[in-house]
């Protein structure tokens, strides 16, 4: 099997460590293979592929959209070095405001799964990085959420000096006031 499925400190997201096969012309992965996926309990079916290029110091989250439009996602850093960020906003959940995180990097093409009922962001720790991501739903603009990136009830450490934020990301409200209808 060419993935390795990893607990993190929070049930629900995962490490996925891709193999990778090295040789003289370069190296060559599998980013997803459903049957090996589906065996390790994970079941989404992904819908979509998203790619985004972005800055140093760039802050993309924390997102999610309403439970009837949640969307599962499996992240991937292709090039550069991004810290990856998973949110539980299930209320009810003995984890509710908890998250994870892991640095992601275009070295191994390690992938951060994130399942419904969490909000994701990412951080941009190299002068730049191209992240590859897979989701479950379409995107519903009108049901598109955030929460603010510095909210101090999660205390997220996102390893960047002054972020560089879109205009919606910079106004998200925190986790106790936005608009979310997860539940545990």
């Amino acid at each position: 099997m060419p993935f390795e499925f990893k607990a993190l400190e929070i049930p629900g997201p995962k490490l996925v460590l891709s193999k990778n096969f090295p040789d003289p012309r370069g190296v060559f992965a599998e980013t997803y293979k459903e049957p090996d996926f589906h065996a390790a309990g994970l079941k989404d079916r992904f819908i979509q592929d998203n790619i985004s290029r972005s800055v140093k110091g760039v802050i993309r989250g924390l997102h999610f959209q309403k439970s009837a439009y949640a969307q599962a996602k499996l992240v991937c850093c292709l090039a550069g070095r991004v810290l990856d960020v998973a949110v539980d906003i299930r209320r009810g959940s003995p984890h509710y405001g908890k998250w994870v995180s892991r640095v992601l990097d275009g070295a191994s093409w390690d992938m951060l799964y994130v399942p419904e009922g969490f909000a994701h962001g990412f951080a941009v720790l190299s002068d730049s990085a191209l992240v590859s991501y897979k989701v479950s739903g379409p995107y519903a603009p009108e049901h598109s959420r955030g929460i603010c990136w510095n909210d101090p009830a999660l205390g997220i450490d996102w390893q960047v000096g002054t972020p560089v934020l879109s205009g919606p990301d910079a106004k998200w409200p925190p986790l106790s006031s936005c608009d979310n209808d997860f539940s545990f």
